[in-house]
C-alpha cells in the first residue's frame, strides 16, 4: 500500500496542495496570465505614449511625473495627452501646463480632447504642439471663479455663533458664517482678476491670439468644437484614431514602426472586474440614465 502511495505521490501531492491553497493558486495563475507576453510586440518598448488627464484637476503629481518621464525617455518619440476634464484648481493646472511646455522642447506633444476641455484642463493643454478635439467636445470656459456660502441664516436658526480672534483686516475673507463685506469682495476680486489676467495672457501667448480681444475667446465663454477651431482655441476637430495618426506623423514614425503604450494589465483586469460588479448592481438597483 505504501509503495502504491509513493508511486502516485507526484500526482497526488500537487492536487493536495491545490486543494489546500486554492485561492493562492488562482491568484498566481491570474498574475501569470496577465503579465506573460502575448507576442513579440509586447516585448518591444513603445515609442508613442498616451497619457490621460481625466476628471477634476486637484493634484497634478501623477500626470506631471508621466509627462516628465516621457520627456526623459529616449524610446518615446511623441506623446498624446488625452483630456476629458471640466478643469479644477489653478496651481495643479499650471503645473501640468508647464510640464507640457517642457516636453514640447524635446519631442512632439499633441492634446486630444475626447469630451470636455475647459477651464483648468484647457490651461493645462495650451502649450501642446496641437490641440485636437472630438466633434462633440465642449471647449473653453477660460475664466476664474471663487464661491462661498453665507450660512449665517441657518446658523441663527439653530443657535450657532462663531467667535474669532484675528490679526489683519482681511484674515476672515471668504468665511461662511456671515455675508462678506464690500472691502472683502474687493480683495477677492483683486485675486480673481489677477489670476484671470494670467490665464488669458498665457492662452494668448501659447495660441498666438490677440490679448486685447480676449473677450471673444476668454470671458468664460463655452464653445463647441468647431466654434473653438474657428476662433483659434483648437487646431483640428476629429476622432481619436486620426489624432493618434497626426501624432505619429509629427513624431516621424512609420505605421509599421508605431508602438503605443498599453494599459497596465492588472489595472485593466480590475476595471473589468469593477465594470462587471457595476452591471450586477445596476440589475438589482436601477439608476436613472440620460440617453
Amino acid at each position: 500500500m505504501e509503495l502504491i502511495k509513493n508511486i502516485f505521490l507526484p500526482i497526488t501531492a500537487p492536487i493536495k496542495f491545490i486543494q489546500e491553497h486554492f485561492k493562492a493558486v488562482v491568484f498566481i495563475v491570474i498574475l501569470i496570465a496577465l503579465y506573460i507576453p502575448q507576442s513579440d510586440q509586447d516585448l518591444t518598448p513603445n515609442n508613442l505614449q498616451e497619457i490621460n488627464l481625466f476628471g477634476p484637476i486637484m493634484d497634478a503629481t501623477e500626470v506631471v511625473a508621466q509627462l516628465d518621464e516621457a520627456a526623459q525617455n529616449s524610446d518615446i518619440k511623441g506623446v498624446l495627452l488625452v483630456v476629458d476634464s471640466p478643469g479644477g484648481a489653478v496651481a495643479p493646472s499650471i503645473e501640468i501646463a508647464y510640464a507640457v511646455k517642457r516636453l514640447k522642447e524635446v519631442k512632439p506633444i499633441a492634446v486630444y480632447a475626447k469630451g470636455t476641455i475647459a477651464s483648468g484642463s484647457y490651461y493645462a493643454s495650451i502649450w501642446a504642439d496641437k490641440i485636437i478635439v472630438n466633434p462633440g467636445s465642449m471647449v473653453g470656459s477660460i475664466g476664474v471663479i471663487m464661491q462661498g456660502a453665507d450660512l449665517s441664516g441657518i446658523m441663527s436658526k439653530i443657535g450657532i455663533k462663531t467667535q474669532t480672534v484675528k490679526a489683519g483686516k482681511y484674515k476672515q475673507v471668504g468665511t461662511t458664517d456671515r455675508q462678506w463685506t464690500q472691502y472683502e469682495v474687493n480683495e477677492l476680486n483683486k485675486v480673481i482678476q489677477g489670476t484671470y489676467d494670467m490665464f488669458s495672457k498665457d492662452v494668448a501667448d501659447a495660441r498666438k491670439l490677440d490679448y486685447t480681444k480676449r473677450d471673444f475667446y476668454a470671458n468664460a465663454h463655452i464653445f463647441t468644437a468647431y466654434q473653438a477651431q474657428k476662433i483659434g482655441l483648437v487646431d483640428d476637430v476629429t476622432v481619436m484614431y486620426n489624432a493618434k495618426e497626426q501624432l505619429r506623423v509629427m513624431s516621424k514614425i512609420s505605421k509599421d514602426e508605431a508602438v503605443w503604450n498599453k494599459e497596465d494589465q492588472f489595472e485593466k483586469f480590475m476595471k473589468k472586474l469593477m465594470a462587471s460588479s457595476a452591471v450586477t448592481l445596476h440589475t438589482y438597483f436601477p439608476a436613472l440614465v440620460l440617453k
